[in-house]
């Protein structure tokens, strides 16, 4: 009995101890850019607290012993933060913790939707954001065929020889879509063919997508939506790097970077890109290059000069310079613009320049500024095309808060468009005599956006834009976007609406237009399209217990064209015809992203696009011509730590598409199959500096039929037979009653080959 009363009274006495000796307490907040975080992960020691974390970031660690204690906080999308605290008997102490946001995360700042820094989760106005180490997972030779990775983008080549393209958004032609440099439109209806190809991706900071129309704040041509690259700061630049990777198709990418200062207040980041490739290659037996021969050289340049009160001065320029070929294996220089060897021979000049500076005033007044040229000498054959395009650009922009519900953006820009050809677009008749009469479009304009703050959670954005084209009169666009977000910032809802227009130029847009035997007829002068776009996006943050998150982006579309321009290939097998749509034509869809995130280095990044894009002429509904119903696209990436190894499997999946046929006869496939290219790469972390990278891609070796150029043997139609009306007829030699065509593409003839690189950079 004595025994068990000792027992209990050293029982008693232990628990005094635990519960009065640990006495010791840390508490704290956790928050990210003056926000509170309440869904982050506690170790003490290495080992989970469980600590409930309330929703002002506020946490409290009781009862703890005096020692040393090592505190880590991990929360998905932030970088793990370590605190070391040596704790005395009943000592208490506050912690303050913040949390770096890693990139990818939804509060990437952005600036495409508004034209002003903002985070991502803030923006009215949805924006996808895109890193440079998303398009790691699957290095290419330029920022174009990259983006065959994004959620409803889509690079299509409009060309079997010359393997030009441009983006597609949402089922929408590369006309539609804006391509922007550090927020400045590169503004020509070249931009999407040249402004994805030749920038040092060794540069690019980010790339912002977005989808719909952006017309009030960047004029026409963002009908479709907009790609915006950002390249990095000079001051959060390497200082050298590079990256080198060629495949056993005998190409070679260089991608150089250098930073520099040139003096005290000046720092200055130097590009080069430069691709190779030279090796004929046959495989589907048609007698043409599967893929063009090039040679390209691109060179970037930018300035950031450090002025008083941190105030804006950067200019920036691009060079490009190409030589490109495709066509007959046999053909050589020897044969450009002749009849005897077909060749399609592009010689392309390109110079950019854009920057900002902000006014030296208490207003936030910032002039921005861009300009381009773009020159080329072409062949198609024997038919040439030789065009120079010169635009300007400048922008005055002030931005003014107004107590603190109103965030007003006022802007007044002036564009001139310069162009010249020797194509009947600049070719006019006068006394029955053909005079060259270049095109020049003058558009001023002025815009205004007010963001007006709602409460903490509802923000709503009303934008107007005023354009006056001098050939087309005025121009108004509208827009509005509006956002809500949850309390706990893990719910945000968007709506949005607005206006666009385009002003067409068939021979700078439309490669089609140029190559094969077909010519071109326009019925009318063409108008400038119109259209209307509403949006919704629903975004969703989901947070695990096992600290894994979940992002689910969501987003339903319709977009509404008057005086759409659609190519027609069908009604004359010999014409492409253009005019406007006496109708209109729709593009409709929804699409969704999925990110996920593991804490043992797993992230699945995986998107699908479902859509319908038609157009209704005269009454008859029609589908639109190589576009795919739905699209499905993935990355899932897995870092092995303690090997230093990184896995990366890459894909897409098109759905069918219809393509353009040659006539009733036309032996060719009318629709494209189900088709997807797929790609695996390990990536090798030597040190700080390396890396070493290789992999395989198009993993099921997918190519396009062999038979996809009509008459490749026949390219100049010496043995094709027509009727007085200009139509094919039926010989023996050409049953199918076919001429040379080779606009009948959906994918790249490149089959699957292996690639090796690596990558040195120099902090």
């Amino acid at each position: 009995m004595n025994s068990v009363r000792t027992t209990i009274i050293f029982a008693l006495l232990l628990n005094f101890n635990l519960v009065f000796g640990q006495s010791s307490v840390i508490s704290g907040t956790i928050s990210s850019n003056d926000k509170p975080i309440n869904y982050a992960t506690i170790l003490l020691n290495g080992k989970p607290t469980n600590t409930n974390i309330d929703s002002l970031g506020n946490f409290t660690l009781n009862n703890l012993n005096a020692g040393s204690y090592r505190l880590e906080f991990y929360c998905t999308g932030f970088d793990k933060t370590q605190r070391n605290i040596t704790l005395a008997e009943n000592d208490t102490t506050l912690l303050t913790v913040v949390l770096k946001q890693i990139k990818n995360s939804l509060n990437e700042v952005v600036i495409s939707g508004t034209m002003k820094e903002v985070s991502k989760s803030d923006s009215p106005v949805p924006v996808e954001v895109y890193t440079s180490q998303f398009f790691r997972a699957n290095p290419t030779p330029s920022l174009f065929e990259s983006l065959q990775n994004v959620n409803g983008v889509r690079p299509q080549l409009n060309c079997n020889v010359c393997n030009t393209g441009d983006i597609h958004i949402n089922g929408l032609e590369g006309p539609y879509t804006m391509i922007l440099i550090d927020g400045m439109p590169i503004v020509s209806g070249l931009s999407t063919v040249y402004g994805l190809t030749g920038i040092p991706q060794s540069l690019i900071e980010r790339v912002e997508i977005v989808k719909g129309p952006a017309s009030t704040l960047y004029g026409s041509e963002a009908v479709g939506g907009l790609v915006n690259i950002i390249t990095k700061k000079p001051s959060q630049a390497p200082l050298f790097s590079a990256d080198i990777f060629s495949s056993n198709w005998g190409d070679v990418n260089t991608d150089l970077g250098l930073k520099f200062n040139a003096g005290k207040n000046v720092q200055s980041l130097l590009g080069v890109n430069y691709f190779n490739y030279q090796n004929k290659i046959d495989n589907n037996n048609d007698g043409f290059t599967d893929v063009t021969l090039q040679n390209r050289i691109s060179v970037f340049n930018k300035w950031v000069i450090k002025r008083k009160e941190n105030r804006l001065f950067s200019i920036a320029g691009r060079f490009v310079n190409e030589d490109r070929w495709g066509g007959d294996m046999r053909w050589n220089k020897s044969f450009r613009g002749g009849r005897e060897i077909y060749g399609e021979s592009i010689y392309t000049k390109r110079w950019e320049t854009f920057g900002i500076y902000q006014l030296p005033t208490k207003e936030d007044l910032q002039f921005q500024f861009s300009a381009n040229g773009h020159y080329q000498n072409s062949f198609y054959g024997d038919v040439s095309y030789n065009a120079e395009q010169l635009i300007s650009f400048g922008q005055l922009t002030w931005n003014k808060a107004i107590g603190n519900s109103h965030d007003i953006l006022l802007g007044a820009s002036y564009r001139r468009t310069y162009y010249d050809d020797n194509t009947p677009a600049t070719n006019n008749t006068v006394n029955n005599i053909e005079v060259n009469t270049p095109s020049i479009i003058n558009l001023p304009g002025l815009f205004i956006q007010d963001e007006i703050k709602l409460t903490d959670r509802k923000k709503l954005l009303l934008g107007l834009r005023y354009d006056y084209n001098s050939i087309h009169g005025n121009v108004f666009t509208p827009r509005a976007n509006y956002k809500w977000t949850s309390p706990n910032l893990k719910n945000i809802l968007r709506f949005s609406v607005g206006n666009g227009y385009r002003v067409a130029n068939v021979f700078t847009e439309d490669h089609a237009a140029l190559t094969g035997a077909r010519t071109v007829e326009f019925t009318e002068s063409l108008k400038p399209e119109t259209s209307w776009n509403g949006n919704i996006n629903y975004v969703k943050k989901i947070y695990t217990k096992s600290n894994a998150s979940i992002n689910l982006d969501a987003s339903a579309f319709y977009t509404y064209f008057n005086n759409r321009i659609i190519p027609d290939y069908l009604t004359d097998p010999n014409k492409i015809i253009y005019s406007n749509l006496v109708g209109f034509a729709t593009s409709k869809g929804v699409s969704l992203n999925v990110d996920l995130a593991f804490q043992n280095g797993l992230t699945i990044l995986a998107g699908t696009t479902i859509m319908d894009v038609n157009f209704t002429d005269e009454g008859i509904n029609n589908r639109q011509l190589l576009t795919e119903r739905f699209t499905a696209v993935w990355g899932v990436g897995y870092k092995i730590n303690p090997l230093n190894l990184k896995i990366d499997y890459t894909g897409n999946v098109y759905g069918p598409m219809l393509l353009p046929l040659l006539g009733k006869l036309d032996n060719r496939a009318a629709k494209s199959p189900l088709w997807s290219l797929q790609n695996i790469q390990l990536t090798k972390t030597l040190n700080n500096k390396f890396e070493l990278y290789g992999g395989v891609k198009n993993l099921l070796n997918f190519t396009p039929p062999a038979n996809s150029i009509a008459r490749s043997f026949d390219p100049f139609d010496k043995e094709v037979s027509f009727d007085p009306n200009g139509q094919v007829v039926t010989t023996p030699n050409n049953p199918n009653a076919l001429s040379f065509d080779p606009s009948y593409v959906f994918a790249p003839n490149q089959g699957i080959r292996g690639f090796l690189g690596f990558r040195y950079t120099l902090n």
